[in-house]
């Protein structure tokens, strides 16, 4: 069978026959359509579809559906772009016309399916003249190639003329033909896009609403396929386009689709073979499935100001494109179990930004026009526990020593900034004085604990808040041990035993000053140690994940974990207890909704004490109760209502996804 190819790039595209066996790659099988990509973009900023990228490319497509649909993806949506917009609803779409200029294929009714899988994205049109097939597929960080392939089912020979085209939302971009491609320029990034129509010689138009492509005509004889492939490039000044220009020329389709499912086949074995025993039902597989799409679509290699890649806590939230400090120490746990290159990345691209005091900036961005990194708090100690996590993968003692200097900066730091009376025992703070920033430094912007605080002046750019907060203690009495693990990796014997020493000093003080016998729980304290501050919240367990508690303190701790008036809730343990008079199960934040990442350490806590039945119970309510994280198509969310199980916040959130991550795999 003659096939006629031609190729378009848009960024790297490859061609392959549609319509090749699944059986080969069974995971891929059953993560199909775990995450639902369909939605009709109506505006550049409409976001109520999320859309599909791999190998941290800034930019992603979807389905069109129903009234829209057409033979083209949805999209591109560019993260290179302000803060995500969608370029068009479908930039490069196909029209087939006969010789008598009339329309081959209507796409609405013909449209037969449309599936996802972690590799890449496929649909498929038929009626009694051609059957349609297309895929999409990313070659690199920079490009993604589309191929459709035209069979003609018609009984007798047929003439096509394909052309595409695409409308544009944006009003900040120039298009301009350059060697038969097509270019894009904006005035609102560094990045330029490049549609290629590979081994053609098309006719390209610039319109007031977009442009027109037409392609060399098709001659097909009865049952004959002939292929088109289209690569899509959005690149980053810092990246050479010649190279990717020659990678894409090299490209083969089909070569670069079977290595991505091979890929992608490989890590989900890997991972699905590190199940715990009590997930080893294929419901569970599926789950860990859609975790790792949910990272992959929020994986971001470096560009301008983000100097190594990593995680975007969610790409389909406007405002978060960029890496936030504890967010990428808990990613990087996550990713650590199938990319440990990725995960190092993700450590680096916060300590990149390290300043000569050991501070580390809360969140950092690409491109500082659209934002501002924010040094006016930094996150929770859990770097050190990230690093140790990579190192306890990949047994790579250059991560230690890379790491193991940047990590005894910044625990330092926390003393010598953090700890306003001295007393051993560190406040969350700020750098510019005000309570806003000290109570995001926690992380739990405005739980019901930090209702009443005050700022205290340590000295110059360095606040406290008048109280001790029981979580942070406990990441820094963990940071302790991991430091004193990678010291004794190092063999720094002295620095080992100062470490330990430190901790054995530490977890005297939890013990002694957050621990509420009364009503069994850690509680944070006035400055001075003397009041707690009564509020029964996830940070009361943090010392039991730390492994801070004493036996007893755990087992006591425990019975508020377990008891459904307060913290085993539907979706369990809530941010703030619900027999609280200020329990605010939606709309609160941290006043009652479900975080994934507090979640996890309450219930990797009871583990560590033994009590792992009573986890195995929580974390069986954690996956099942919160809605829609067994389902196909269902996003992961940003948090979840703990009484009904509605998901919250942002959409295709990467914390969660790490967490849930967690909770399935072996720890080691």
């Amino acid at each position: 069978m003659g096939k006629k190819k031609i190729l378009f790039i848009l960024a790297p595209f490859f061609v392959l026959q549609f319509g090749w066996s699944q059986k080969s790659f069974p995971n891929l099988e059953s993560a199909k359509n775990s995450i639902n990509y369909k939605g009709n973009p109506t505006n550049a900023t409409d976001r109520k579809s999320l859309a599909f990228s791999d190998k941290g490319a800034w930019f992603a497509f979807g389905f069109l559906e129903s009234s829209e649909v057409k033979a083209g993806f949805s999209g591109p949506f560019l993260m290179t772009e302000q803060n995500g917009v969608w370029l068009s609803p479908s930039f490069v779409a196909l029209e087939l016309k006969d010789e008598n200029k009339q329309e081959v294929i209507n796409w609405k009714s013909a449209l037969i399916d449309q599936n996802s899988y972690n590799s890449h994205l496929e649909q498929q049109f038929k009626n009694d003249k051609v059957e349609i097939n297309q895929q999409l597929v990313f070659l690199s960080g920079h490009s993604a190639l589309q191929k459709t392939s035209i069979t003609n089912k018609s009984g007798k020979m047929i003439t096509l003329f394909p052309s595409y085209n695409g409308n544009i939302f944006l009003d900040d971009l120039q298009l301009s033909q350059e060697d038969k491609k097509l270019k894009i320029v904006s005035v609102k990034s560094t990045a330029t896009g490049y549609i290629q129509f590979l081994n053609s010689n098309p006719e390209i138009e610039i319109t007031k609403q977009g442009y027109k492509a037409q392609t060399e005509k098709l001659v097909l004889k009865p049952n004959e396929t002939k292929e088109i492939v289209v690569a899509q490039t959005f690149i980053f000044a810092q990246y050479s386009w010649k190279n990717e220009n020659e990678t894409i020329a090299k490209t083969v389709f089909k070569t670069l689709l079977n290595k991505t499912q091979k890929e992608k086949e490989r890590h989900l074995a890997e991972l699905i073979a590190n199940k715990k025993s009590i997930y080893k039902d294929a419901v569970y597989s599926d789950l860990v499935a859609k975790l790792v799409l949910t990272l992959q679509n929020n994986t971001r290699i470096a560009a301008e100001g983000l100097k190594h890649g990593g995680l975007f806590p969610s790409y389909n939230y406007e405002w978060f494109h960029g890496f936030w400090a504890w967010d990428s120490w808990k990613h990087a746990v996550a990713v650590a179990n199938y990319d440990s290159e990725l995960a190092k990345n993700q450590m680096r691209a916060l300590f990149d930004y390290q300043e000569p005091n050991g501070f580390i900036p809360d969140c950092i961005y690409r491109n500082n026009l659209l934002e501002e990194n924010n040094y006016r708090n930094t996150k929770a100690p859990l770097a050190a526990w990230a690093i140790w996590k990579i190192y306890e993968k990949t047994k790579d003692v250059n991560v230690i020593k890379e790491f193991y200097p940047k990590l005894k900066l910044y625990h330092n730091w926390w003393y010598k900034d953090r700890d306003h009376d001295q007393d051993g025992l560190c406040e969350f703070g700020s750098t510019d004085g005000t309570v806003i920033a000290a109570k995001w430094e926690s992380g739990m912007d405005n739980a019901v604990r930090f209702d009443d605080s005050k700022i205290l002046k340590n000295g110059e750019k360095a606040y406290s808040l008048d109280q001790e907060s029981v979580d942070l203690n406990s990441f820094l009495y963990a940071e302790k041990d991991y430091l004193n693990k990678m010291a004794a990796v190092l063999k720094l014997t002295e620095e080992a035993k100062k470490w330990k020493d430190e901790s054995v000093t530490l977890k005297a003080k939890i013990q002694n000053q957050f621990w509420d016998g009364a009503t069994g729980w850690f509680y944070d304290t006035t400055i001075d140690g003397k009041t707690l501050i009564k509020a029964m919240g996830c940070e009361g367990y943090l010392p039991i994940w730390a492994e801070v508690a004493t036996a007893e303190q755990a087992k006591a701790a425990k019975v508020n974990m377990l008891d459904t008036n307060s913290l085993n809730t539907f979706v369990p343990l809530p941010t703030l207890a619900a027999n609280h008079p200020k329990f605010k199960p939606e709309g609160g934040y941290w006043r009652g909704p479900v975080w994934l990442d507090q979640s996890y350490f309450g219930i990797n806590g009871l583990e560590k004490y033994g009590y792992t039945s009573e986890a195995n119970e929580l974390a069986h309510k954690l996956i099942y109760n919160a809605e829609g994280v067994l389902d196909k198509g269902t996003s992961i969310r940003e948090n979840y209502q703990p009484v009904t199980g509605k998901g919250l916040e942002a959409y295709s959130f990467s914390w969660s996804a790490s967490h849930y991550l967690m909770l399935l795999l072996q720890d080691k």
